[in-house]
Protein backbone atom coordinates (compact mmCIF):
# COMPACT_ATOMS: atom_id res chain seq x y z
CA UNK A 1 0.00 0.00 0.00
CA UNK A 2 1.18 3.50 -0.83
CA UNK A 3 2.69 5.19 2.25
CA UNK A 4 0.46 8.27 1.90
CA UNK A 5 -2.70 6.12 1.55
CA UNK A 6 -1.67 4.30 4.75
CA UNK A 7 -1.25 7.65 6.52
CA UNK A 8 -4.70 8.76 5.35
CA UNK A 9 -6.21 5.44 6.46
CA UNK A 10 -4.64 5.88 9.89
CA UNK A 11 -6.03 9.42 10.06
CA UNK A 12 -9.51 7.99 9.41
CA UNK A 13 -9.39 5.92 12.61
CA UNK A 14 -11.69 7.48 15.20
CA UNK A 15 -10.95 6.50 18.81
CA UNK A 16 -13.72 5.52 21.22
CA UNK A 17 -14.10 3.51 24.42
CA UNK A 18 -16.13 0.32 24.38
CA UNK A 19 -18.52 -0.82 27.13
CA UNK A 20 -15.53 -2.04 29.19
CA UNK A 21 -13.67 1.29 28.80
CA UNK A 22 -11.13 -0.26 26.43
CA UNK A 23 -9.87 2.12 23.80
CA UNK A 24 -10.93 1.03 20.34
CA UNK A 25 -10.93 2.61 16.90
CA UNK A 26 -13.64 2.92 14.30
CA UNK A 27 -12.56 3.26 10.68
CA UNK A 28 -14.58 6.05 9.07
CA UNK A 29 -15.01 5.30 5.38
CA UNK A 30 -16.52 8.74 4.89
CA UNK A 31 -13.57 10.51 6.50
CA UNK A 32 -11.09 8.36 4.55
CA UNK A 33 -12.80 9.25 1.27
CA UNK A 34 -12.86 12.94 2.18
CA UNK A 35 -9.17 12.88 3.08
CA UNK A 36 -8.35 11.33 -0.30
CA UNK A 37 -10.41 13.93 -2.14
CA UNK A 38 -8.76 16.74 -0.18
CA UNK A 39 -5.36 15.25 -1.06
CA UNK A 40 -6.36 15.27 -4.74
CA UNK A 41 -7.46 18.91 -4.49
CA UNK A 42 -4.20 19.90 -2.79
CA UNK A 43 -2.23 18.06 -5.48
CA UNK A 44 -4.09 19.88 -8.26
CA UNK A 45 -3.53 23.23 -6.58
CA UNK A 46 0.20 22.49 -6.25
CA UNK A 47 0.79 21.20 -9.80
CA UNK A 48 2.34 23.15 -12.63
CA UNK A 49 -0.65 23.46 -14.96
CA UNK A 50 -1.90 26.91 -15.92
CA UNK A 51 -2.58 29.02 -12.83
CA UNK A 52 -6.14 29.96 -13.77
CA UNK A 53 -7.07 26.33 -14.48
CA UNK A 54 -6.03 24.86 -11.11
CA UNK A 55 -8.71 26.52 -8.95
CA UNK A 56 -11.39 25.47 -11.43
CA UNK A 57 -10.23 21.83 -11.35
CA UNK A 58 -10.13 21.93 -7.54
CA UNK A 59 -13.67 23.36 -7.47
CA UNK A 60 -14.87 20.66 -9.88
CA UNK A 61 -13.43 17.98 -7.56
CA UNK A 62 -15.08 19.56 -4.51
CA UNK A 63 -18.45 19.72 -6.25
CA UNK A 64 -18.19 16.22 -7.72
CA UNK A 65 -17.37 14.61 -4.38
CA UNK A 66 -19.43 16.97 -2.21
CA UNK A 67 -16.49 18.16 -0.14
CA UNK A 68 -17.10 21.44 1.64
CA UNK A 69 -14.48 23.96 2.75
Amino acid sequence: MNKRIKELADAALIPFKDENSFECHHFSKELFAELIVRECIDTVLDCSIEYTTRPRIAQELKEHFGVEE
